[in-house]
């Protein structure tokens, strides 16, 4: 136990080593002795120093000393490769981010346009272009399913506030500009330099206030009718010599 605390004492300070804990034995003249962690920066945490005596050896010696965290110690989060750890809004000025070889949002592109308007079979490129075949890649159905999901599901989706608040969806506004291919049919770009998500990809289904077919506000008078207060007002009757005489409600 002693040449166990001493081997714990050189990981750090002998002023960290703290009582004796428990002792495990490993095996045949293989024992390690746990000793508690006085190290602020380390609370919860436990020396492991295991010692052995090899066979028909005299000395015992220390085969390993570690520092090891115990059920209630701090720990750092577990690892993740840096692609995993990107959010999005990371991306700044300068940074790359290439995409790699195996992305499955992405596939191979059909064809390759090059200048000019038609090829040597008379194919339109600028129409090849518009497709999305003159990329070398293009998005796969895994890409555009995650991007639908992503978009259905975000703040440009059916389900935000101020889209439940609108007064019409943006599929029949007039500044929703439909996206290309399987995303016309879900998907569009807002084209309305007043509206929250001016130049943002948004839901058919979403809206906001700045439809093109909102109705102006109505008039005070219309939106608000009129309210008759029946608990204190005054009563106006005539008597027999036709003057007026004010009876108030509370007699």
């Amino acid at each position: 136990m002693d040449l166990a605390r001493s081997a714990a004492a050189e990981i750090g300070r002998p002023e960290w080593v703290g009582e004796h804990l428990s002792t495990q034995v490993e095996g045949d003249r293989l024992v390690t002795h746990f000793f508690a962690c006085l190290d602020p920066a380390y609370p919860g945490w436990h020396y492991a120093v295991t010692v052995v005596r090899a066979a028909r050896a005299k000395y015992v010696t220390v085969n390993e000393a570690v520092l090891l965290p115990g059920s209630e110690a701090l720990l750092a989060p577990e690892w993740l490769p840096w692609k995993e750890r990107l959010r999005p809004g990371d991306l700044g000025v300068g940074d790359l981010l290439p995409a790699p070889e195996d992305d499955e949002r992405l596939m191979p592109g059909y064809a390759q346009v090059a200048e000019g308007d038609l090829s040597e079979d008379g194919t339109d490129r600028q129409m090849v272009w518009e497709l999305g075949l003159g990329r070398a890649r293009v998005l796969s159905e895994a890409g555009r399913e995650a991007a639908a999901e992503r978009w259905y599901t975000g703040p440009s989706g059916p389900d935000s506030p101020i889209a439940n608040a609108a007064p019409a969806k943006c599929a029949t506004c007039g500044f929703m500009t439909p996206l290309a291919g399987e995303f016309r049919q879900l998907f569009g770009v807002c084209a309305n330099e007043y509206a929250p998500d001016d130049g943002r990809v948004v839901s058919m289904d979403h809206g906001c206030g700045a439809h093109s077919e909102a109705a102006p506000p109505a008039s005070r008078s219309e939106r608000v009718s009129p309210v008759v207060d029946e608990m204190g007002y005054d009563h106006i009757v005539f008597d027999d010599t036709s003057e007026l005489e004010l009876v108030s409600s509370e007699k």
